[in-house]
């Protein structure tokens, strides 16, 4: 079957060990599902298995992509969701210690055919397309647990969005939005502040700017490069949801501001497969539908995958087959 995949771990050179070619079909167990792909996207996970980051040496060659759409044999219509916990684990999942994603220990998305555990698939909503439906699983996911199981907040709060083109934060944008949230986001050029303005920010801001007063919440996924600004934009007793650091990890903490403050920095990783079933049912009440920025068919991944490495992203990247 056709498959794009990392052929060795490469730390410094990612994409040198991209490979776009054949690989052996799938053969789902007892419990499992084939899903054929019709869609994946792209998500920063990729690039970290590139590198060998949460993988193994001996576990490559491994095909990339860790969420997707597509059709079971029997033409159903599935969204996956890409947490997959141990067969004995009970309750959230996000919090098993053996859980994986897909291209961690199992083979991922961007290929013909993928094999995920049948309770990992969803009925694909009508109103979205295969490469919409594609989104949701790992960036419009964490985007929905960072806002509605994690921060707190609520209608009519105000919540700063650090990045505005990402998958994450465009999802976070939209979302906040249609829940009645007013919506700032900081962003590094003039087009990215306009996408997030095109897709529902009340205001936009150039990275590290003064805002003209504090906010109930930060969205934080960057890192090093704004932990400081995330840490200063809060109101006392305010919140900073951290689910990733593009930038690096090693901020300084302002531990300081943090506790005469009573700030409060909750982590938050991907979500649950009911949170899933209620993200998708939420886009389908509100009528809201992921950014793309770029849709490619899956032979030409090594494309998307360099825009995500040079941070040339206007929402989601999707690979189409």
């Amino acid at each position: 079957m056709f498959a794009v995949y990392a052929s060795e771990p490469n730390p410094d050179n990612p994409l040198a060990s991209l490979r776009v070619g054949e690989r052996e079909a799938p053969v789902a167990p007892e419990g499992w599902v084939e899903v054929n792909v019709r869609a994946a996207s792209i998500n920063m996970h990729d690039l970290w298995t590139l590198r060998g980051v949460g993988i193994k040496p001996d576990q490559f060659p491994m095909t990339l992509g860790c969420d997707g759409a597509g059709t079971l044999d029997d033409g159903t219509e599935v969204v996956l969701h890409s947490v997959i916990a141990s067969d004995d684990w009970m309750g959230d999942e996000t919090l098993d210690p053996r859980r994986t994603l897909l291209t961690e220990k199992h083979q991922g998305t961007f290929a013909d055919k993928v094999i995920v555990p049948r309770r990992n698939v969803l009925p694909k909503p009508a109103d979205l397309s295969f490469a919409q439906a594609a989104c949701m699983g790992t960036a419009w996911l964490t985007a929905y647990r960072m806002l509605f199981v994690k921060s707190g907040l609520r209608p009519g709060q105000t919540m700063l969005v650090q990045g505005a083109s990402g998958g994450v934060s465009t999802a976070l944008v939209q979302l906040g939005r249609a829940a009645g949230l007013r919506v700032w986001v900081t962003g590094r050029s003039e087009d990215k502040r306009a996408l997030a303005t095109a897709l529902g920010a009340h205001e936009t801001f150039e990275s590290g700017a003064r805002l003209p007063e504090k906010v109930d919440g930060v969205f934080e996924t960057v890192g090093k490069a704004t932990w400081g600004h995330s840490v200063r934009s809060l109101k006392p007793g305010g919140v900073i949801v951290v689910s990733g650091s593009t930038s690096g990890p090693d901020a300084d903490a302002e531990l300081q501001r943090v506790f005469f403050l009573q700030l409060r920095v909750v982590g938050s990783t991907m979500g649950t497969r009911d949170e899933l079933q209620d993200l998708l049912a939420f886009c389908a009440l509100t009528g809201i539908s992921p950014e793309i920025g770029l849709e490619l068919p899956m032979e030409q991944a090594e494309q998307g995958l360099r825009a995500m490495l040079d941070g040339d992203t206007a929402g989601k990247i999707v690979l189409t087959r």
